[in-house]
């Protein structure tokens, strides 16, 4: 596994295994985030969503802890219940969106989950389309 630094980002795949990104941690501005690199496009989230949304998964019980990722655009609507939604939503840790770029601020759902397969706190399904994940 990476450090998961500017030199050496984790490099992951999205749960569909479709597409390719790298992200990292950036603990040079306070707060810390993470920088998920999209081909050309950057998001940026809290880096505090990595121990928080481990958190939550660890409090769904319902279909044996496995929730639906949902992800969308932050123009879209997410599905109730999902990673997604959580992301957003004013009831998680931050009250509202752990996406930081206005305009890029969704798709927590879609590049979140990998992550935390990869630091081993999470399993992820990764099928074509409605993935789900659940807590280690």
């Amino acid at each position: 596994m990476t450090s998961g630094t500017p030199a050496e980002p984790w490099e992951l795949k999205t749960p569909p295994g479709s597409s390719a990104y790298t992200m990292h941690r950036d603990d040079t501005v306070d707060p810390p985030i993470l920088v998920c690199q999209v081909g050309s496009t950057k998001l940026t989230y809290q880096a505090r969503a990595i121990d928080e949304l481990h958190a939550w998964l660890k409090t769904q019980t319902e279909n044996d802890g496995w929730v639906p990722l949902g992800a969308a655009d932050e123009q879209k609507p997410a599905p109730a219940g999902s990673v997604e939604a959580w992301g957003r939503s004013e009831d998680n840790p931050v009250g509202g969106w752990y996406g930081l770029r206005k305009g890029y601020r969704g798709r927590f759902g879609m590049y979140l989950p990998p992550l935390l397969e990869e630091l081993g706190l999470a399993e992820l399904t990764h099928d074509a389309r409605n993935n789900r994940m659940r807590a280690l």
